[in-house]
C-alpha cells in the first residue's frame, strides 16, 4: 500500500453515493454540511459554487470540485446574493435533483455530484490538510487521468450497460484518488505534498505502509530509505512532524481501529496484523492513543453504524 491509498482506506465508510442533476433556468440549491467528503463535476453548461464561509467559485464544463471536509455549500445558476443563499432550496426538496433532462432550447446545466462517507475522527494528516474546497478547472492537456475518469463516468451514466452499477462505484472511488492526486501535484502550500515529494521520507513511509507489522527499527528503516539513521531521523521529523517510530505507532493504532470497526477479527488476530505480540500490548497502546479500550471502541462504532437500508 502507499500513503494516499492508506489515508483514504482508513477513513472511508461504505460506498459513495451520486446524483445526476439536469436543470435549466434560474435555480439555487443548498447542500448542508456532511460527515464526509462531497464532490461535483460539471458535465454540461456551468454554475456557481458558494461554500459556507468561502469565496464564490465559477464552474465550467469539465471542472471538478472536491469538498474533502463536507463543507456546506450552495450551487446556483449565477453568483447569487446573500438573501438568495439564505433562501436556497434544500437539495432533498429540489425538483432539479431528480435527474430529469433540462430543456435543450434553454441551454441548461448538467452536474454529477455526490458524497463519500468518511470516519473523520482519525483523519490521516494528508487528508486533514486538504483545503475546504479543491477546485480543479478543466484545461486542455492537463490532468489527463482525471479527465479520463470523468469521461468514463459520463459514459457509464449515459449508457447504463451491463455491470454499470459496479463500474460506477469503482469510477467514483477512482475519481476521489485522482482529485487528491491532482491537488498534491499542484499544491503551492501544505506539508504532505512536500513529504511525499522527498525521496528519503517517501521511501520510509512507503516501507512502513507496505508492512506495518514488520519489526521496524530506525536502523532498518534508514537502510530501506538508503540513508544514515541521523539523516532519516532529521528529515522525517522535520517534514512529517514526528519521529519515524512515533509515526509507525500512530499508524498501527489507526489500522487497529479500522480493523475493529470493519472486521469481526479477534483482538489477538488484530494485534498480529499490526505488529503487536499480544492483545495486552495492543490494548495498552490503543488506550494510550485513543483514550479507550479496543473493546469499548468496537462497541461504540457498532452503535454508531447505520442500520441496513
Amino acid at each position: 500500500m502507499d500513503v494516499v491509498s492508506d489515508a483514504i482506506s482508513a477513513v472511508r465508510l461504505g460506498q459513495p453515493s451520486s446524483n445526476r442533476i439536469r436543470v435549466s433556468g434560474a435555480w439555487c440549491v443548498r447542500l448542508d454540511p456532511y460527515a464526509g467528503a462531497g464532490f461535483l463535476v460539471v458535465m454540461r453548461g456551468g454554475c456557481w459554487l458558494l461554500p459556507d464561509g468561502g469565496a464564490p467559485v465559477s464552474l465550467a464544463v469539465g471542472d471538478a470540485v472536491l469538498l474533502p471536509h463536507g463543507t456546506g455549500h450552495v450551487i446556483a445558476d449565477s453568483p447569487v446574493d446573500a438573501e438568495a443563499v439564505r433562501n436556497a432550496v434544500p437539495f432533498a426538496r429540489w425538483p432539479g435533483g431528480n435527474g430529469e433532462r433540462a430543456r435543450p432550447d434553454r441551454g441548461g446545466t448538467e452536474i454529477l455530484c455526490g458524497k463519500y462517507r468518511l470516519d473523520c475522527s482519525r483523519l490521516h494528516p494528508l487528508m486533514a490538510e486538504l483545503p475546504e474546497v479543491v477546485h480543479l478547472p478543466s484545461r486542455i492537456g492537463s490532468r489527463v487521468e482525471l479527465r479520463a475518469a470523468i469521461d468514463l463516468l459520463a459514459g457509464e451514466l449515459d449508457e447504463r450497460r451491463p455491470g454499470a452499477c459496479t463500474a460506477l462505484l469503482s469510477l467514483l472511488d477512482l475519481l476521489l484518488v485522482y482529485m487528491i492526486r491532482s491537488w498534491m501535484s499542484e499544491a503551492t502550500s501544505g506539508v504532505w505534498p512536500g513529504v511525499l515529494g522527498d525521496p528519503v521520507t517517501s521511501a520510509a513511509l512507503r516501507a512502513l505502509h507496505s508492512d506495518p507489522a514488520a519489526p521496524w527499527t530506525n536502523d532498518r528503516l534508514a537502510a530501506e530509505a538508503g540513508v544514515s539513521r541521523p539523516t532519516l531521523a532529521r528529515r522525517f521529523a522535520t517534514l512529517v512532524g514526528r519521529p519515524p517510530m512515533a509515526y509507525l505507532t500512530w499508524w498501527r493504532m489507526v489500522l487497529a481501529a479500522t480493523l475493529l470497526r470493519d472486521t469481526p477479527d479477534t483482538l489477538a488476530a488484530i494485534a498480529d496484523r499490526v505488529g503487536y505480540g499480544s492483545p495486552y500490548a495492543l490494548s495498552h497502546a490503543f488506550e494510550r492513543e485513543f483514550g479507550t479500550t479496543p473493546g469499548r471502541y468496537r462497541a461504540k462504532v457498532a452503535d454508531r453504524a447505520p442500520s441496513a437500508g
